[in-house]
This record gives structure tokens, sequence and C-alpha cells, in this order.
């Protein structure tokens, strides 16, 4: 699975930040998987430019150029932190 996230990762600027609460909720629930990070934070004016091209392939699989989303191995893609923290919870690892 590959988790697509902005260009803080997972650490992100506190538990409340999106990409973290979604890399915190696959970690809790045993999961191993590919993170991916993509440039074009909206808030930022100097990446509005690139941002197209900087999320092009979140925005092919997803829909949105919104992060994060989660592409499971079967193709599904689960766009929103929320989404993706509930997915996690209702489906932990395998073992766990």
């Amino acid at each position: 699975m590959k988790l697509y996230v902005c260009g803080t990762g997972t650490s992100g600027p506190g538990a409340m930040h999106p990409c973290a609460k979604a890399g915190k909720a696959l970690d809790e629930a045993g999961y191993e998987y590919e993170l991916k990070k993509v440039r074009g934070y909206r808030m930022m004016p100097w990446t509005w430019k690139s941002r197209a091209e900087d999320r092009k392939e979140v925005k092919e699989l997803s829909g949105t150029n919104e992060v994060p989303i989660l592409v499971l191995d079967d193709g599904e893609v689960i766009s929103d932190s929320a989404a993706i923290a509930k997915w996690a919870k209702e489906n932990p690892a395998p073992g766990r």
C-alpha cells in the first residue's frame, strides 16, 4: 500500500495535521506502507504555479489533488484522513 502525503510527511505540524492523522492510524493498525511525499502545499503561494504538475498522480488516482490518499494493494483509493483512519481501525493488519 502507498500513502500519499504533503511535504511534511506523517509527522506534520501537530497530531491534527491530516497527513499525520492518516499515518498514525495506519501505524496503530499495524501496517507497513510506502510513503510518497508530494509537493504543492496549497497554503504556500510559491507552490501554486507547480501544484497541478506536482500532484498530477494524486489527481489521477483520486480525482482530487488533496492529500492524504491511501492506495491499497488491490488499487482501491481512500481519500481524506478521516476515511483513512476509519478504514485502518476497521481493517487492522493481519495478525493484529
